[in-house]
């Protein structure tokens, strides 16, 4: 299914995202700003765009494997969940694993938006759940 995402760009600064290759589940998000986050730190990182995604959908923001692997840099909430309904400049939390301060560049690529389907569901609430073969196993429950 062919979804239709509009991209406003609010800053002069501002770039398209960007799929690197045709098929690619990401698109790219770029900076509009200069900005050091030093080592084991977090920053909030301008795109200077704003988004109307399609009805029942989401955009989840996620690392660009590039930069967690060179720089030890990564999406701080991934994926960062930008809802359908949200009109605001999209912003970017990164994080600085590194052992050394990184240096985020206009038109830096930082990280990658993939746009969704989202289930709609009825919540009600119960008494009782079914069994399943894994039941309560959670952390650790496999032996793997």
């Amino acid at each position: 299914m062919t979804y239709t995402l509009k991209v406003k760009l609010v800053d002069e600064e501002a770039t398209l995202p960007f799929r690197a290759n045709e098929g690619d589940a990401g698109m790219d998000l770029f900076s509009i700003e200069e900005k050091t986050i030093k080592a084991g730190e977090s920053a909030l990182v301008r795109t200077g765009i704003q988004i109307e995604l399609p009805q029942g959908t989401e955009a989840q923001v996620r690392p660009r494997s590039g930069l967690a692997l060179k720089h030890s840099v990564t999406v701080l909430n991934s994926p960062g969940t930008i809802d359908e309904g949200y009109r605001g400049e999209i912003k970017v939390i990164l994080i600085n694993h590194g052992k050394e301060d990184f240096q985020v560049l206009k038109q830096m690529r930082i990280a990658q938006m993939v746009v969704a389907p989202v289930a709609q569901v009825k919540l009600v609430e119960a008494v009782t759940l079914s069994e399943t073969a894994r039941n309560k196993g959670g952390f650790g429950s496999s032996g793997r």
